[in-house]
């Protein structure tokens, strides 16, 4: 029996490659008769370079760039044979990044993401994708857009350096010293417009630290950049669907960039030939961090199973943590936190998440007919 493993990373625990290599492992202790196809994806968001560089035979390009709050942080990017850049926001200018009593969203920047850009186009890339997600920034892509060559100018025409204390300073963009760009594909699998109700700020400012009272601050220097934006170039897409994504840097990318904007787990699953493979296979294991009714809202394992649905093939799934038995889209769902639970180690999940994942997959195996 041939068995697709692709599984996202379990946040914070395993990345993609090795979670699948985890269960992998565990199928393989109770079925030796298995010919496992390891196949990690990502939804676009962190990890995605990771998976993506799996399934080729790319490289990682490693720098020094600036993080979200000026200080230096060691970071890569992934080149690809087809001469493609994978960008992770998330690994230059991510939260993950600036300690917890460091962050200051006032003054955090995507400068960083825009150097890993100029790195990468300097390095010969022919085309990028930009990966958004795990940002700790609210600057509308400013900061990424400056370090490409963009300038933003006050009212009386001198360009200063675009941290969100001081967007509502934005009179005019000048656009053209912009380094000579690739096409651009962004990765986002949200559709939060940049500014009002849904956007940037108030629905995702909260988890970098920005306080109700500071909404209408932040707001106003968003729409301040895409105003100026607007009257200079003559678009506006602050409404577009991800504008608002990891802080308005998906504005930025589309305004400043010319990028384009698509969904990142199927974009993921192109590049690794998903669909061929799990036609290949009799059955389909997948899994993440946590599995649960938030799956299927557009994560990479809802979007594995729903393309497992599509070629008749059934999908399971391993979860780091306490999930569901069923979930619509999966034959069985296994937990690793309760398979540590039973075994007389509860907690130890995190502590030794390939082993209690192998173990989960171990169990999943058994089960099969």
């Amino acid at each position: 029996m041939r068995i697709l493993v692709a599984p996202d990373k379990f946040k914070g625990t395993l990345t993609a490659p090795a979670a699948a290599e985890a269960i992998g492992s565990g199928l393989r202790d109770a079925r030796s008769d298995l010919d496992i196809d390891l196949a990690p994806v990502a939804d676009g968001g962190e990890g995605t370079a990771a998976a993506l560089l799996s399934a080729t035979s790319g490289t990682w390009v490693e720098l020094e760039v600036t993080g979200a709050i000026g200080q230096r942080v060691p970071s890569a990017y992934a080149l690809l044979p087809d001469g493609t850049a994978v960008i992770e926001l998330a690994m230059a200018s991510g939260l993950e990044l600036v300690p917890p009593e460091a962050r200051d969203p006032m003054r955090a920047s995507t400068r960083g993401t825009g150097e890993l850009m100029l790195h990468a186009l300097r390095a010969g890339a022919t085309r990028m994708l930009v990966t958004l997600g795990g940002s700790a920034t609210n600057d509308a892509g400013t900061g990424l857009a400056a370090a490409l060559g963009v300038r933003f100018l006050d009212a009386t025409g001198n360009a200063f350096d675009p941290i969100p204390s001081d967007l509502a300073r934005v009179r005019r963009i000048d656009r053209s010293g912009l380094a000579p760009l690739p096409p651009i594909r962004v990765l986002c699998d949200v559709t939060n417009p940049l500014l009002g109700p849904r956007g940037a700020t108030r629905v995702f400012g909260p988890q970098k630290g920005i306080r109700p009272e500071q909404f209408a601050k932040f707001e106003d220097g968003l729409r301040a950049v895409a105003d100026a934006w607007s009257r200079d170039h003559g678009t506006d897409p602050r409404e577009a669907p991800g504008a608002g994504a990891a802080g308005g840097a998906g504005f930025g990318l589309l305004a400043f960039c010319g990028a384009t904007l698509e969904p990142g787990f199927d974009a993921v699953a192109r590049a690794i030939g998903l669909s061929d493979r799990i036609a290949r296979a009799d059955r389909v294991v997948t899994g993440e961090g946590c599995i649960d009714a938030q799956t299927a809202s557009g994560k990479a394992p809802h979007g594995v199973a729903r393309l497992a649905a599509s070629l008749g093939r059934p999908a399971d799934a391993v979860s780091g943590g306490a999930c569901p038995e069923r979930l619509p889209g999966f034959c069985r769902i296994v937990s690793a936190a309760l398979c540590a639970e039973r075994a007389g180690f509860p907690g130890d999940a995190l502590r030794h998440p390939a082993r209690w994942v192998r173990s989960a997959a171990r169990e999943l195996a058994s089960g099969w007919g």
